[in-house]
């Protein structure tokens, strides 16, 4: 009975397969030696595992908190890259451009008002995105001693939602507006033009991590 509750388990749960396979090993262990400890109480191999499983708590209910716990483990990866990823990005194209390109004024074409209007916001962009994402990391373990586990990964999971919405709208707008004003300023050097490609990678990277967390998020029940 005991293997069948851990399938049970299994199939309701979405995330991480290594995190999910510590949760269901712990669940299993924990199950098996509550068997044994009814065994040793007199009881039948199968009276002793059903009665395990009935104080271990109903799929559905422990699946819940399991599949919370799941959510803020892949919110948590997810975090760091916004707090990490997207810096370095930043970082590494002004690095290689000033090492293969050199300064803006050796650029041919002029700048638009409103295309420096949008530069300026990506730059403040650049610099929220990872502040979002540190204060939602500090914020979710402050919150992880006063709120349960299922509000704690939907309010990460919004607030996640929030930040790659913030990058998302940054880069595609310094996308298009540098197409429009003068397509080669996104292809600079090689390196500057690999390390753009790789920045719109990682933001439609993040936008998937973070549709996966709003998706599991709705998978638990309150």
């Amino acid at each position: 009975m005991i293997d069948e509750y851990l399938e049970d388990l299994d199939r309701r749960l979405i995330g991480c397969r290594s995190a999910k396979a510590d949760l269901l090993g712990e669940a299993g262990d924990g199950l098996r030696d509550a068997a044994e400890a009814y065994r040793a109480g007199g009881w039948s191999d199968d009276e002793a595992e059903r009665r395990a499983v009935a104080d271990f708590g109903e799929a559905g209910v422990v699946a819940g908190d399991y599949q919370a716990e799941l959510s803020m483990h892949s919110g948590v990866r997810t975090l760091w890259k916004l707090i990490v990823g997207i810096p370095a990005m930043s970082l590494g194209w002004d690095f290689a451009r000033l090492l293969t390109f050199g300064d803006w004024t050796r650029l041919s074409t002029p700048s638009p008002g409103w295309y420096m209007g949008i530069i300026q916001l990506s730059h403040a962009a650049i610099f929220t995105v990872p502040l979002v994402g540190l204060a939602t990391l500090l914020g979710t373990r402050w919150l992880s001693r006063r709120v349960d586990g299922v509000r704690l990964a939907r309010i990460c999971g919004a607030l996640i939602t929030v930040a790659v919405g913030i990058n998302l709208v940054s880069i595609s707008a310094l996308l298009i507006a540098t197409g429009a004003v003068d397509p080669s300023r996104l292809f600079l050097s090689v390196p500057c033009g690999v390390l753009m490609v790789a920045w719109a990678l990682l933001s439609l990277r993040l936008v998937v991590l973070a549709r996966r967390a709003r998706g599991r998020c709705a998978t638990i029940v309150a």
